[in-house]
């Protein structure tokens, strides 16, 4: 099967899964509501207060990039879709190019609309746009963290409860603690719409490392593993 052909097949079979839209949905009304309740409290930067929630309904494409990647072993039909793209890393590149084509205007349309609702609520105008952009390229590079984690774990509630035990838990503790915890995904993700230790461009470009090795690990077991 040609790249285009295996692209196609895995872009089609994400766009037909329920469970995609039950999240892109709920994850998309989580964030309004979290930002009309963001923008009534304290006097804030509508930018600022749109791009808040961001920080909860992440989690929403974790588990969009998590069942891209695992939807088909649960009953199995992996099977068939190497049977029918037996050039494993070939299918599961098409896989993380599929969902990435999923999530790219979906991040945009949470960023934009969280601001929007905003600025809306606030009866402001917002300042910059760079922050959108920003929040749009760690949410497109955490959904392909979430497909790489579920390629390696085969399991949604697995890589789900990894990925989010560290995004809420684990990194908020080493954030606290260690002196590197700058280089760490979710702070260097951070500082693409909220810049600290480091830069926005300097988060992306850390953020897009980890992303890059994690997808070069799940590309490496796929091709080794049995189905």
């Amino acid at each position: 099967m040609t790249p285009a052909r295996a692209l196609a097949a895995e872009l089609s079979k994400l766009l037909s899964l329920r469970a995609t839209w039950l999240a892109l949905g709920g994850t998309l009304a989580a964030n309004l509501l979290l930002a009309v309740a963001f923008a009534q409290t304290a006097p804030r930067d509508v930018v600022d207060a749109g791009l808040a929630p961001i920080g909860y309904t992440q989690a929403g494409f974790v588990v969009l990039g998590v069942l891209a990647a695992c939807s088909e072993y649960v009953g199995g039909q992996i099977r068939t879709t190497l049977t029918a793209m037996p050039r494993r890393a070939r299918q599961l590149a098409a896989k993380h190019l599929a969902t990435a084509i999923v999530a790219l205007p979906a991040a945009a349309i949470m960023a934009v609309s969280g601001v929007a609702l905003t600025a809306l609520v606030l009866g402001d105008a917002p300042t910059t746009f760079a922050p959108i952009v920003g929040v749009t390229g760690y949410l497109l590079l955490t959904t392909l963290i979430g497909v790489a984690a579920g390629a390696l774990a085969r399991r949604t509630l697995v890589a789900v409860a990894v990925l989010l035990g560290y995004l809420f838990v684990v990194g908020p503790l080493l954030r606290d603690n260690l002196a590197l915890s700058k280089y760490l995904p979710d702070t260097a993700g951070a500082a693409m719409w909220f810049p600290g230790p480091l830069a926005p461009a300097q988060g992306a470009l850390v953020l897009t490392g980890w992303t890059a090795v994690l997808v070069a690990v799940a590309l490496a077991g796929h091709h080794r593993r049995d189905a």
